[in-house]
């Protein structure tokens, strides 16, 4: 039984490691699509291939909640040592993915021109990014069952199946690639059903990874998937909450971000530059901090399933004092390596001044960021999605209220500042409910 193990920072580390490896693997799926066809096609091609992937980076990350929401049942499930449960998680889980993806499909025509409306391009670049989304978005289903899949894993503990997974997917899309793209001259067209193709081929290497995983848990004379558990009313409606309180934080921590974004517009594109820069930075350094809140997530789900407080508590201190060491890593490498990131990352000097001046706040924004990314582990590994959806509401009238008192007194710095403020503000709001869900731990 996982619950009675002792957790130490060793195994705490060796479970983060591959998930920072795959995390970091996430972005090389668009990289290697730029890659290939910037060596066999044309400037119209990469500009299409451009907003190509960003249409769907915008599209598919709105559904990220199927991760977070699978990895919290799944915990929980596999905490009680339930394994029809965990199966039946998965099944629910799967079909709301799919359906998903079926509407995506169905949609497909309204999206594209909404896109393409709102991204400015050539006629020639906006062409061939639509013939792009045409094939590429049959691959929907696939890729939303995907994040389920990698939902399950982390739920699971099973970090090296997730990076497996994860390595599988960016070379078969890089042998696609090449296949399709430069052997068979198709271009574009021939980058988009190669990443369909990797995206549906993936799905099917995942699925073995999670039935060889799962198959000791089938009784004898009992099915893999359990219907009647899937098709329960109240677990598929607690589901479907539970993913729709995680759809509403996300897009509020999307409006946080963009708001951002679009207040250091008013300081000139000098500042818009450099923030967008700095903000790479720190994109960067969630790859480390959401392996231990990945991990936590795992751990917490179990201990909550099993009704382990002990275990409760010593997954949340351990990860989290792992989290601040890495947190004080990270910062100390952008503020005295930072420069070199900055050089590395553009080469106009007046962009390069403003990050670099800025680059303390940017380091200061990641040491206090910690608390927020292991809180919302918690709360996703106890599937606490109301708590999150409330804490974000919170959070967000915070960091809007630090805008107004700091913006206009001290221009980008009270900008920063106010960053800052929000980050901490999403800890605290959610460790407010920390004693409650705690003390709602049934120890058995």
């Amino acid at each position: 039984m996982v619950a009675s193990q002792n957790i130490s920072y060793a195994f705490l580390i060796g479970r983060a490691w591959p998930i920072i490896l795959a995390n970091a693997a996430v972005p090389l799926l668009g990289l290697v699509d730029t890659a290939v066809i910037g060596n066999v096609g044309s400037i119209t091609d990469l500009g299409a291939i451009a907003f190509g992937a960003l249409i769907f980076s915008f599209v598919y990350w709105s559904f990220g909640f199927l991760r977070m929401g699978t990895t919290g049942f799944v915990a929980r499930e596999a905490g009680a040592e339930n394994g029809a449960g965990v199966r039946a998680a998965l099944g629910r889980a799967l079909l709301i993915a799919v359906a998903l993806g079926g509407v995506l499909i169905l949609l497909q025509i309204p999206i594209r021109w909404l896109a393409l409306q709102l991204l400015d391009g050539s006629l020639q670049v906006e062409s061939a990014a639509a013939e792009y989304f045409n094939i590429r978005i049959w691959g929907a289903p696939a890729t939303l069952a995907n994040f389920v899949v990698m939902g399950v894993f982390i739920g699971l503990g099973e970090s090296r199946l997730l990076l497996w997974s994860q390595l599988f997917l960016n070379g078969t899309n890089m042998l696609f690639d090449i296949l399709f793209a430069a052997v068979m001259g198709w271009g574009v067209e021939g980058i988009a059903f190669g990443t369909i193709c990797a995206e549906w081929t993936s799905l099917l290497f995942a699925g073995y990874l999670i039935h060889k995983a799962l198959a000791p848990t089938v009784a004898e004379n009992m099915p893999f998937w359990p219907l009647s558990l899937i098709a329960d009313r109240k677990a598929m409606w607690d589901t479907l909450n539970a993913n729709t309180d995680i759809m509403v934080r996300t897009l509020i921590l999307v409006f946080s971000f963009a708001w951002f974004t679009n207040l250091s517009a008013r300081f000139g594109d000098v500042v818009l530059a450099a923030n967008h820069i700095l903000l790479q930075l720190i994109s960067f350094s969630a790859f480390f901090l959401d392996g231990y809140a990945f991990v936590a997530e795992s751990l917490v789900g179990r201990a909550v399933g099993s009704g382990d407080q002990r275990r409760f508590d010593e997954a949340i201190g351990k990860s989290t004092m792992l989290a601040f060491i890495t947190a004080i890593g990270l910062a100390l490498l952008i503020w005295l390596l930072g420069d070199l990131a900055v050089q590395g990352l553009t080469d106009i000097a007046e962009v390069r001044d403003a990050a670099t001046g800025m680059l303390l706040l940017a380091a200061v924004y990641v040491l206090l960021s910690f608390p927020a990314f292991q809180m919302d582990g918690v709360f996703i590994g106890a599937s606490r999605t109301r708590q999150m959806r409330n804490a974000a509401f919170w959070s967000v009238s915070v960091f809007m209220l630090a805008c107004w008192l700091l913006v206009e007194q001290f221009g980008v710095n009270g900008l920063w500042w106010a960053m800052i403020i929000y980050v901490i503000a999403r800890a605290v709001a959610l460790g407010l409910y920390l004693p409650e869900l705690r003390t709602a731990i049934k120890v058995r």
